[in-house]
């Protein structure tokens, strides 16, 4: 990037990119140090969900549906 580019990002452009950059780092770490941990207990990460459990509130459900039942 020029240094005329550079210059004309406005101070929340930059805060922002930080920001973004500064969220990313910490997912990666967080996502590490719960490898770590998954292969310390001998456990899978991400955990996989088991076939016949569903979603907690799914949308499809009869009673989350709109109409008569």
């Amino acid at each position: 990037m020029s240094d005329q580019a550079q210059r004309s990002r406005s101070l929340r452009e930059i805060e922002l990119e930080v920001e973004a950059e500064g969220r990313e780092w910490m997912r990666r770490r967080l996502e590490e140090r719960l490898q770590e941990e998954a292969d310390r207990d001998g456990k899978v990460f991400p955990p996989q969900q088991l076939q016949d459990q569903a979603p907690a509130n799914r949308m499809d459900e009869p009673e989350h549906r709109s109409g008569g039942a």
